[in-house]
């Protein structure tokens, strides 16, 4: 988990996808988010999603951690790109399910209202 969160922090797509298992499951609770299936699909996701996140940075308040289930609440911030680099600062938790060492599951909880009204 740690070397997904630093390899989303150096908005290194490759590197984020060698973490995850080839039939990964990202979940997005946000309307927002869009959830993706597989490590292709999620690949596929990745440029868009950090070019239009400029300056994405996640910083993990702590690693809760259960066999292979693990809780991380951060705080994200990054400048929307689509909306003229407007800063947010949003928090979250991901939830990750690890096997064999790499990510199979990753659930995304944040709040995508507090987004809109930090964009409008």
């Amino acid at each position: 988990m740690e070397a997904y969160l630093a390899a989303l922090n150096a908005h290194n797509a490759d590197a984020v996808a060698a973490c995850v298992a080839e039939d990964f499951v990202n979940e997005h609770t946000s309307s927002m988010g869009q959830s993706r299936k597989g490590r292709a699909e999620y690949r596929a996701a990745l440029t868009a999603f950090l070019e239009n996140f400029g300056d994405l940075h996640y910083s993990p308040e702590s690693f809760l951690v259960d066999g292979e289930a693990a809780a991380v609440p951060y705080l994200m911030t990054f400048r929307m790109r689509s909306a003229g680099d407007r800063p947010v600062r949003v928090r979250g938790v991901f939830v990750f399910t690890v096997a064999g060492g790499l990510i199979t599951r990753r659930t995304d909880y944040w709040d995508s209202g507090e987004v809109q009204r930090q964009l409008a």
